[in-house]
C-alpha cells in the first residue's frame, strides 16, 4: 500500500529536474485514486486546483520555495481558499473558504501543492469519520487526524497537516506507522483553523520519515536544518516514561519502548528512568477539565443543536459548560507549575522518550482509541515527534513519542533520526 519514495527523496528529484511538480501531482492522484476506495481518506481532492497550482510553479520564475512541487493533504478543520470546511460535522454545509488559514498560505509560500482536504472526526474530537488504517482497515486509523495520516501511510501523497489537541495527531501516527510532529504551543499561527481548545489546541504534520518532517519544520520556520553531526559529540540524556501511570500499556508497546531505549543505548545515549507519575496524572486529569471547559466555549452554537451531535461530543460540551470557571482556573495554575518543574528537568535531559499510545490500533472503526498518553504533553503545550518502525507480535504499527523542550526542536530532531535509525537493526 505504501509508495518507495519519501517526502525529501521526491523533493531532490524535483529540485534536479528529474520529476515536475505536474508530474508528482499526477503520481499522487494516480496512487490516490488506487488506494482511496478501501481506505477512504479524504473528504474532497481538489485534482484540477493541484494540476493548475502545479502548473503554476513551472511557470514562475525566481526562487524555488524548500517545498516546491511536494503534494499535501489538509486536515479537514483547516480553511483552504475555495474548498468547503466541513469539520466532520453535519452542522457545517459545503460553502467555501474565503481564505486560506496561516499555516496553508505558509505551505503554499514554500510551493506546497494542496491535493485537497483529508477525514478528521466530527469537531477534533472522538466520533470517528469513514477512514480505515493502511496497515489493517479493519483496525481504527486514531483520531482525529485519521485522514492525514492514513494518506501518508497509503502513500497517496508525502506530506499531510494535521492538528493535536489531546492526542490526535500522535496517536494516527502511531496506529497507522508513520512520523508525526507535533508543534510547541504558539510556534504556528492557529488562524483559520477550527479547534477545540485554545489553550490546547496545535498544528502538526505527518510524513514518511522523521527527515521529512524535519525537512517541513524547517521550511515552516524558515530556520536551517543543524549540520548531521548536531548532537555527535554529545552524548543524548533521556528520561524514560513508561505510561503505566495513565493506563494499562500493552506488553508489546512496552517492549517497543524497552527496545527504543536499548537501542539509543547502543547509539551513546543514556537513558533514565521517569519517576514523577504524580505530576503526569496531574496533568492529564487537568487537561481534560481545561479541554471540556475551552471546548464549551468554542462550540458553544453547536451545543445549541446537542441533537445533531455526537453522543461523546454532546457529552463533552455538556460537561465544559457544568464546569466552574474556578476549576478551570485551578487546572490552568497547576499545569503552569508543572510545565516550570518539567522544563526545568529538561534543562538537564534532551528529552522523554515513551509510548505514543497505550497499545497498536484497536480493531474497528466505530472508535479511534484513547489519547490518554498524549494528554500530560499537549497540556504543557511541549514539541512532540512521533518515530515510527516498530510493531506488535500482529504486525500493527507501534510508535515510540519522544516529547522535548520548546526552542531545542533541532535538537529533538536529531535524536529522533539517530532513534528512527536505530530502529531498522532491532
Amino acid at each position: 500500500m505504501r509508495s518507495s519514495g519519501s517526502l525529501r527523496e521526491l523533493s531532490e528529484a524535483l529540485s534536479s529536474g528529474t520529476v515536475t511538480p505536474s508530474a508528482a501531482v499526477e503520481q499522487a492522484w494516480q496512487r490516490t485514486h488506487a488506494a482511496e476506495p478501501e481506505i477512504r481518506a479524504w473528504v474532497e481532492i481538489d485534482a484540477a486546483g493541484a494540476r493548475t497550482a502545479a502548473r503554476e510553479l513551472e511557470r514562475a520564475a525566481g526562487t524555488r520555495g524548500p517545498l516546491w512541487g511536494i503534494p499535501v493533504g489538509i486536515k479537514d478543520l483547516i480553511d483552504v481558499q475555495g474548498l468547503a470546511t466541513r469539520c466532520g460535522s453535519v452542522l457545517r454545509g459545503g460553502e467555501p473558504a474565503v481564505t486560506d488559514a496561516d499555516c496553508v498560505k505558509l505551505l503554499r509560500q514554500a510551493g506546497a501543492v494542496v491535493m485537497g482536504k483529508t477525514v478528521t472526526t466530527e469537531f477534533g474530537y472522538f466520533a470517528p469519520g469513514p477512514t480505515r488504517n493502511p496497515a489493517n482497515p479493519a483496525h481504527t486509523p486514531g483520531g482525529s487526524s485519521s485522514g492525514s495520516a492514513a494518506a501518508v501511510a497509503a502513500g497517496m501523497v508525502p506530506l499531510a497537516i494535521g492538528t493535536q489537541t489531546a492526542g490526535s495527531l500522535t496517536r494516527p501516527a502511531s496506529f497507522c506507522g508513520v512520523a508525526g510532529f507535533v508543534a510547541a504551543k504558539g510556534q504556528f499561527s492557529m488562524s483559520g483553523v477550527t479547534g477545540l481548545s485554545p489553550s490546547l489546541d496545535s498544528l502538526g504534520f505527518l510524513a514518511r520519515t522523521v527527515a521529512d518532517l524535519q525537512l517541513v519544520w524547517s521550511a515552516l520556520t524558515r530556520k536551517a536544518p543543524p549540520s548531521t553531526d548536531s548532537i555527535d559529540g554529545d552524548a543524548p540524556l533521556l528520561l524514560q516514561w513508561n505510561g503505566s501511570s495513565l493506563g494499562e500499556v500493552s506488553a508489546d508497546m512496552a517492549a517497543a519502548v524497552e527496545l527504543a531505549a536499548v537501542a539509543m543505548s547502543r547509539e551513546g545515549a543514556r537513558c533514565r528512568p521517569w519517576t514523577d507519575h504524580d505530576v503526569v496524572r496531574q496533568l492529564a486529569g487537568d487537561h481534560a477539565t481545561v479541554m471540556a471547559f475551552e471546548a464549551a466555549r468554542e462550540r458553544a452554537r453547536e451545543l445549541q443543536q446537542s441533537d445533531l451531535l455526537s453522543v461523546p461530543l454532546a457529552e463533552l460540551l455538556s460537561s465544559g459548560a457544568d464546569t466552574f470557571e474556578a476549576d478551570y482556573v485551578a487546572a490552568l495554575f497547576r499545569i503552569a507549575n508543572a510545565r516550570s518543574s518539567v522544563e526545568s528537568a529538561l534543562e538537564h535531559f534532551d528529552a522523554i522518550l515513551g509510548p505514543a499510545a497505550l497499545g497498536a490500533a484497536p480493531v474497528g472503526i466505530e472508535a479511534t482509541g484513547t489519547p490518554v498518553l498524549s494528554r500530560p504533553w499537549q497540556a504543557l503545550g511541549l514539541p512532540v515527534i512521533t518515530i515510527p518502525g516498530l510493531k506488535d507480535s500482529a504486525g500493527m504499527p507501534l510508535g515510540i513519542q519522544l516529547i522535548g523542550a520548546p526552542g531545542r526542536e533541532h535538537r529533538l530532531f536529531a535524536i529522533a533520526e539517530r532513534l528512527e535509525a536505530s530502529l531498522v537493526h532491532v
